[in-house]
């Protein structure tokens, strides 16, 4: 230790001082988004979250093609701005004949090609509709669908949009029920459906996987009589379905599809697609 030349020790300030600079500068990259979280694992910038997003990640993959479905399905896609401008006649061409697209997520984002894909979907004929990424961290259900619809997320009896749908899986922001008990979940889900019937006159659908669904909301029943169930499972076949539902109405099946990775079975004929989307 360095010593004054009265003999006492110096004080060791330069030292003290460096090392907090550091811990300081170590905390705003621990804050900033898009960077690192405390335990090191990539946190996405807001508004990035996609539909599926999660679904490797906590329930992994199967290989090979679906099957166990009925004779009758009728291909689909997701799509967000993870996917730019979309080549919607190169799907409508390989048999794709229905589409959601990402309108919003919180109450702080709005897809920035919205309107391509969209606009584009519906031009090259077919039936489309929306979804919210939901966050219920961040503000109520209710608001959220109130920003839905105001951006997007309405509907029409056209007979080519379909209702919305309440996308509700592990957040990739932070903790996976978004610091909410399972009550707070459930409640938070229905002020986010009840809203939206309220503005649009339909029950919106229900986009989730069982084991987030059997984590975050303690396996609730309470939504299968009302609410089109739209499950998550990358595999051959769609597995256990969440409580309230005896049967899915569309089963996302892979992030790795052909043009648009996000690919979907609608349980049933166009006609039925045509059917949801009438009410």
């Amino acid at each position: 230790m360095p010593v004054h030349r009265s003999g006492t020790a110096a004080p060791r300030r330069p030292h003290l001082f460096a090392a907090g600079t550091i811990l300081a500068a170590l905390a705003l990259l621990l804050a900033l988004p898009g960077l690192a979280s405390a335990a090191g694992t990539a946190v996405p910038d807001r508004g990035t979250a996609r539909m599926g997003q999660g679904v490797i990640a906590h329930d992994g993959q199967g290989g090979g093609s679906p099957t166990g479905t009925n004779a009758v399905q009728t291909e689909g896609v997701d799509v967000s701005s993870h996917q730019g401008d979309v080549a919607w006649s190169t799907l409508w061409n390989s048999g794709v004949k229905w589409a959601y697209v990402k309108a919003t997520e919180g109450t702080y984002y709005k897809n920035t090609y919205f309107t391509q894909q969209y606009t584009g979907s519906y031009n090259v004929g077919m039936i489309r509709g929306t979804y919210h990424f939901a966050t219920p961290d961040t503000t109520s259900g209710a608001a959220q669908a109130n920003y839905f619809v105001d951006n997007g997320g309405g509907w029409s009896r056209d007979g080519r949009t379909l209702p919305g749908v309440l996308d509700i899986e592990w957040n990739p922001y932070g903790a996976q029920c978004y610091g909410k008990t399972q009550a707070g979940m459930v409640a938070w889900i229905r002020d986010f459906v009840n809203t939206y019937k309220a503005r649009t006159g339909r029950d919106p659908v229900i986009y989730t996987a069982t084991s987030w669904w059997k984590d975050c909301t303690g396996n609730n029943a309470g939504f299968g009589a009302t609410n089109p169930l739209w499950v998550a499972r990358y595999n051959t076949t769609v597995g256990e379905l969440p409580a309230g539902w005896s049967y899915y109405t569309m089963w996302q099946y892979t992030s790795s599809g052909p043009t648009v990775g996000d690919h979907n079975h609608f349980n049933g004929a166009l006609d039925r697609v045509v059917a949801l989307a009438n009410g």
